[in-house]
């Protein structure tokens, strides 16, 4: 959603880099980019006007005129200032001292406050609470219907005492839902209630009784990210009529200009405090600003991607495989690099993933164009081997791969691939494991210095073919050798490759589909 955004800005502070000093036409000039790209990604004006002129009167100051790197400190003015307007500090939920908590969301009509009723629920069952899910919208056709089979997908319990589509009264099935609660220990209540297509007095008037008759602990307004300037307007709505202390962003994972949605925290004061960014319902996290700053600068969530991480990987896992891969390469099996994809895999899609790692804006093309099915693929080659074959791949001869390509329907070159990358990662994974550092990083514990080592090795070595086209292959062997080890393990550029001469590592170009 916030792509154009970012690339705006992204060439913006390119034109900064390398000016030892910064004039005021420089900042003029910088502070006018960013409003136009501000106003492209459809953020409200007066959120604008606010944000340009914090940047400007920073940028004017000792702070810029004084520093070592001007580019740095403007970007980290910038990034200040955007934490600034997408609420500051991370707001957390607000419990009931005595259970249960009640949650009610409002909004209008298609914004996905049923759906979301299902994501917050199954997110606070992770957070280890008993939620209960109360159908309180009876007007939409089927919306009671389809808030229990949210609830059923996202196993958590739901109140629907009436059929709904305009049958029952929403105050008393809100009512008996906190009684219910308390009968079945559910500590905390979420209120599903009725949206409108556009504000009206009976949608407010609803949405008002419900909240007098249940003394919600919070009120979230859930807001469609992708409905542009009629988000703010919405809200300002909702905040005079009924009253809300969150917001909550819908369909953030859309194509449509996000600006707006990012206004709300400014123009009504209220913290945006969780964001649903996937149609799945674990595709919901909470909100924090600082986080979103970082991936709109392109500066990567490296966070976010560790919070992943330790919630879909087991410590007693992680310490046996690293144990195992110390002990030497061989121990590493074909059964285990499965096992470490599917994980990786159960963190949710591989280009979201990437996404979040730094440096990967230049990649933003590449890693759209991934193909996620590559992992499915990848798990029906290995689950089409022996179990000898996946314990010990050098037994794969070619009348091996040929049975195991027609087992898992791909080519014999897709098998052969597998292995050798494999065998790559393998190599890779057991070095550092044994603490021999991360191959092709300076600095690193057997970085530099072991490649140093390597190359006089070398040098000793072999000797050049008397035949040209062997030689030839032999030095082209040595520059893609060479070309590879300047660039980190992850494929990002090393020292002298600038952007121009990127290469994608061959694991994701076998990714990418054929042009």
């Amino acid at each position: 959603m916030f792509d154009t955004l970012s690339d705006r800005l992204a060439a913006t502070f390119k034109n900064l880099r390398g000016k030892g000093r910064l004039s005021e036409a420089d900042i003029d000039a910088t502070a006018r980019e960013i409003r136009v790209a501000l106003l492209e990604a459809d953020v409200a004006l007066p959120v604008v006007r606010a944000f340009i002129k914090q940047v400007k009167e920073r940028a004017l100051g000792a702070e810029v005129s004084q520093a070592l790197n001007p580019a740095q400190q403007v970007i980290k003015i910038v990034n200040e200032e955007l934490i600034g307007v997408l609420g500051g500090e991370t707001r957390r939920l607000r419990f009931a001292k005595n259970p249960p908590t009640v949650i009610m969301l409002a909004g209008l009509q298609g914004a996905g406050k049923t759906t979301l009723a299902g994501k917050l629920g199954r997110w606070l069952q992770k957070q280890g609470h008993t939620p209960l899910l109360v159908a309180a919208d009876l007007q939409r056709p089927n919306a009671v219907n389809q808030l229990s089979v949210v609830a059923e997908r996202a196993g958590v319990a739901v109140f629907a005492p009436e059929p709904g589509n305009g049958v029952g009264d929403p105050i008393e099935v809100a009512k008996d839902s906190v009684t219910h609660a308390k009968e079945k220990q559910h500590d905390v209540v979420i209120v599903d209630t009725a949206g409108r297509l556009g504000i009206d007095e009976e949608l407010m008037q609803q949405a008002a009784d419900i909240r007098d008759a249940v003394s919600p602990d919070e009120v979230l307004f859930v807001v469609d990210a992708m409905i542009g300037q009629d988000a703010v307007s919405t809200a300002e709505a909702f905040r005079d009529g009924v009253g809300f202390d969150g917001v909550v962003l819908s369909k953030l994972d859309g194509d449509a200009r996000g600006g707006a949605a990012l206004s709300v925290a400014h123009v009504t004061g209220k913290q945006i405090m969780f964001a649903s960014n996937g149609e799945k319902l674990d595709d919901f996290d909470a909100f924090h600003p600082d986080r979103m700053a970082s991936r709109i600068l392109g500066m990567g969530d490296m966070l976010t991607l560790i919070e992943k991480a330790e919630e879909t990987f087991s410590q007693q896992e992680a310490e046996k495989m690293a144990a195992k891969l110390a002990k030497g390469p061989k121990e590493f099996t074909l059964d285990d690099f499965l096992a470490q994809m599917e994980q990786v895999r159960k963190m949710g899609s591989i280009s979201k993933l990437l996404g979040m790692m730094p440096g990967m804006g230049q990649m933003k093309e590449q890693i759209n164009d991934l193909d996620e099915r590559d992992v499915d693929r990848t798990a029906a080659i290995i689950k089409s081997m022996t179990p000898g074959e996946r314990a010990e791949p050098t037994l794969i001869n070619g009348s091996r791969r040929a049975r195991i390509a027609r087992g898992s329907g791909v080519d014999v070159s897709a098998v052969k691939n597998l292995i050798e990358r494999f065998f790559e990662a393998r190599k890779m994974m057991s070095k550092m494991a044994q603490g021999g550092g991360m191959p092709g990083m300076p600095g690193a514990p057997g970085g530099a210095a072991k490649k140093k080592a390597k190359q006089q090795k070398k040098a000793k070595g072999k000797r050049q073919s008397g035949n040209p086209m062997k030689r030839k292959q032999q030095e082209q062997a040595e520059a893609d050798r060479k070309s590879g080890e300047q660039g980190s393990a992850f494929g990002i550029p090393g020292p002298g490759q600038g952007p121009g001469g990127f290469e994608l590592p061959k694991e994701f170009k076998d990714m990418l589909p054929p042009k």
